[in-house]
C-alpha cells in the first residue's frame, strides 16, 4: 500500500538554492520573495535601504531585523525618511532592533532624497531602475552557487549612475544583490524548484 506524502514532506523534498539553508525565515524569503520581479516603488526603496544596511553583514541578519526596520523607518516611506533630522538619527542610533551605524542611517536619508528626485524625473523609480536590464528580467542558468557572480556589467552601470545621483552604499556588489532580490535577474539555480516558477 502506497502512503501519500504529506504537504510537509513535499516541502522538505523540494530542491532549493543551497544558500536558503534550514532557517524558516530564510526558506520563506527564498521561496516567496527572492527573484520575484518587483515594480512597486515603495518595495523597491525598501530593498534598496535594506541592501545598504546589509553591507558587510549577512543577509539573514537583516532579514531577522526587517520588521524592526519597517517600524523604525516609517514603513520605508521615502518622503518621511527624507525629512529625518539629527534628533531622529539619534533615536535610530539608540534603536537596538536595527544596525546602529551612523553612516548607514545617514545614507538611508540621502538615498530617500535621491529616490524622490528620480521619481520626479522619470515618473517612477521603477521606470528608472528597470532600464538597466532593458525592462525585463535576465534569466541566468547557474548550476552551482559558486558560479553566481557578485557583480555584472548591468550592476556596474547601475552603481555608477546611482552614485552620480547622490545615492550612498550602492557599490556594484550591493546593486547586484538588489537586482537578484527584486527579480531583475533570476539567479535561482537551474535545479531549484523556483527557477522555472518565477514569471518574468
Amino acid at each position: 500500500m502506497q502512503v501519500e506524502k504529506s504537504e510537509e514532506d513535499e516541502e522538505k523534498m523540494k530542491k532549493r538554492c543551497d544558500w536558503a539553508g534550514k532557517e524558516q525565515i530564510y526558506i520563506d524569503y527564498h521561496d516567496q520573495e527572492w527573484g520575484v520581479p518587483v515594480h512597486d516603488d515603495q518595495k523597491l526603496f525598501e530593498f534598496l535601504l535594506l541592501e545598504g544596511a546589509q553591507a558587510g553583514l549577512s543577509w539573514i541578519t537583516i532579514l531577522k531585523k526587517r520588521e524592526n526596520y519597517r517600524q523604525a523607518f516609517d514603513h520605508f516611506d521615502p518622503i518621511k525618511i527624507a525629512c529625518y533630522d539629527e534628533q531622529k538619527i539619534q533615536d535610530l542610533l539608540a534603536n537596538e532592533g536595527i544596525i546602529r551605524n551612523r553612516k548607514k542611517i545617514e545614507a538611508a536619508i540621502e538615498n530617500a532624497k535621491a529616490f524622490l528626485a528620480v521619481q520626479k524625473e522619470f515618473g517612477s523609480f521603477d521606470r528608472y531602475i528597470w532600464q538597466f536590464v532593458g525592462g525585463k528580467p535576465k534569466k541566468n542558468a547557474w548550476k552551482n552557487l559558486k558560479d553566481v557572480p557578485a557583480t555584472s556589467p548591468e550592476s556596474d552601470a547601475m552603481s555608477r549612475d546611482l552614485k552620480k545621483r547622490g545615492f550612498k552604499f550602492v557599490g556594484s556588489t550591493i546593486c547586484y544583490a538588489f537586482m537578484q532580490a527584486v527579480g531583475m535577474v533570476n539567479d535561482h539555480g537551474t535545479d531549484c524548484f523556483r527557477y522555472n516558477e518565477i514569471e518574468p
